[in-house]
């Protein structure tokens, strides 16, 4: 008996001594595996930044417009346009150096997508340790909405960019002030001034959110970085008689007036929209994100619920929601947009929201099968940006370049149909735009509504077939943009009446996001 139980002692330390040798084995395969997962996330999140297939829509296209002008002429032009000039004059460089052609101008938008990638990491580490930096890193680079704006040649890739930066320049002088840290965040805060509209309304936020904190605690020195934010308000005081003018006589006449719901949609829109998809990764954004607020961990299979809120994103949380309140209040009260798109410059915020909510699961494996299923849910959505969805212009424009001839006129109604078809058009045709008859490469914004609303499809019509004598007359045209009423269609009608020898050659389709259609009118 005495020999068995020495036997079993001795087997019982030679496993003991199995299990330390092969444990630092077994930990050190699944870091291997860990990171390989996450390079190739990242991997394919970054290739899937520089893919789309879809030409530049009505947005990319006039910004390209604007940027290819000589730097002296881009002022000028933006105050008919309705945006700061950061971006525009970035993208100017770049065109530059790289051209103008579809994938060239949308490869700006892609680096600084990617170059947001590394900040996240920092800025995951600084909310919750490796974990929550992980997290951050795997659910950006899945983003569907990331992807979908790292893919079009407009600003809000870096305004993604600049709101991380400003975040960790932000908690580097709250914690350790500096000089340095000052001057960065100075002109960061600057620099989003001059990206878009939409950062003064974080930028307001943020400047309550330090106020606040520096009473409660009691603190003059706490206002030093609201020091920092307004100083680098001065980077913004060469454009504000452009921002004055823009305020007077632009605006957003093509967008309707937003409700709550805008709010509440667009954490739906962060997730991918309407796909199926989306509509999970959606629920599991929501569910992260209240679990970020207000979970605590038990064990490995309760988490409890503390209204109190959780420190670690409090102020995140405030940053995100409050600019988006504002934004909504000042939408309704300027007659102004609400739009998706827009609020790239606190979804980044977002997803540091989300990543921290994963640290509530205790047990590692449910923590990391949240996240594989946030990551396939997220390309998942993202794989129709890929296609050829966002504009109905390519299918349009090689109508138009296989059988239009030189001499030829076509009109586009309304005139945001204009730049998205025009730079696809190299036959020598006359093109110009209803109501002014003006080259179709940009729109002017500039009192929209009033000039529209005044417009007569008559005249234009009869000035058509006047120009075109003998020759063919097509007409690019969409049906219901705001401020035009019927105006395009009645445009339709009132051309077959001068020439009824007519052919609609592409029909106006609902499987794209810019829905255009092609009519020809041969002479009598």
């Amino acid at each position: 008996m005495a020999t068995s139980l020495r036997r079993r002692r001795s087997t019982e330390r030679t496993h003991a001594a199995a299990a330390l040798t092969t444990a630092p084995a077994e930990l050190d395969r699944r870091v291997r595996m860990l990171t390989a997962s996450v390079v190739v996330v990242v991997a394919v999140g970054v290739a899937l930044r520089f893919l789309t297939s879809s030409h530049l829509w009505l947005d990319e296209a006039l910004t390209v417009n604007i940027a290819r002008l000589p730097l002296s002429r881009i002022p000028d032009a933006l105050r008919h346009d309705g945006s700061p000039p950061l971006y525009y004059l970035l993208l100017h460089g770049w065109i530059g150096v790289f051209g103008s052609g579809d994938v060239a101008v949308r490869a700006l938008s892609a680096v600084f997508a990617v170059a947001t990638l590394p900040l996240i990491w920092i800025a995951g580490l600084r909310v919750g340790g490796r974990r929550a930096a992980i997290a951050a890193l795997l659910l950006l680079a899945a983003s569907p909405f990331a992807i979908r704006f790292a893919t079009e040649a407009r600003m809000y890739s870096l305004l993604g960019l600049l709101a991380v930066a400003g975040y960790l320049l932000l908690e580097r002088m709250l914690d350790r002030p500096s000089i340095a840290a000052g001057a960065g965040l100075a002109i960061v805060t600057g620099l989003l001034a001059l990206t878009h509209y939409w950062t003064l309304y974080l930028l307001a936020t943020v400047a309550v959110m330090l106020v606040v904190r520096a009473r409660r605690r009691h603190d003059r020195r706490g206002l030093v970085p609201l020091a920092a934010v307004a100083a680098g308000g001065l980077l913004f005081v060469p454009w504000l008689p452009g921002f004055a003018y823009q305020l007077r006589h632009t605006g957003t006449p093509w967008a309707d007036l937003p409700s709550f719901g805008s709010v509440i949609d667009t954490v739906g829109a962060w997730a991918g929209g309407s796909s199926d998809a989306g509509e999970v990764l959606n629920l599991v954004f929501l569910t992260l994100a209240a679990l970020a607020v207000f979970g605590v961990s038990v064990d490995r299979r309760r988490i409890e619920v503390d209204l109190r809120t959780r420190p670690g994103v409090r102020r995140l949380v405030v940053a995100c929601g409050g600019t988006l309140l504002l934004a909504l209040v000042a939408a309704v009260a300027f007659r102004s947009a609400y739009v998706v798109r827009y609020t790239s410059v606190v979804f980044p915020l977002f997803i540091l929201v989300v990543a921290f909510g994963t640290l509530v699961f205790a047990d590692n494996r449910v923590r990391v099968g949240v996240l594989a299923a946030a990551v396939l849910l997220g390309f998942l959505a993202a794989v129709p940006n890929a296609g050829n969805r966002r504009t109905e212009a390519g299918v349009v424009a090689r109508a138009l370049q296989r059988s239009a001839s030189p001499g030829d006129v076509v009109a586009y109604c309304p005139d945001q149909v204009g730049p998205s078809v025009s730079r696809l058009v190299s036959v020598p045709v006359t093109q110009l735009t209803f109501p002014r008859a003006t080259p179709p490469e940009f729109v002017d914004w500039v009192d929209y509504a009033e000039r529209n609303h005044a417009a007569l499809t008559a005249p234009f019509a009869q000035s058509l077939a006047d120009r075109a004598g003998p020759r063919r007359i097509w007409l690019v045209w969409s049906p219901g943009y705001k401020t035009f009423g019927s105006k395009c269609s009645t445009l339709v009608d009132r051309l077959q009446l001068l020439r009824p020898r007519m052919k609609r050659v592409v029909k106006v389709s609902v499987k794209y996001e810019e829905r255009m259609g092609l009519i020809r009118y041969d002479p009598r």
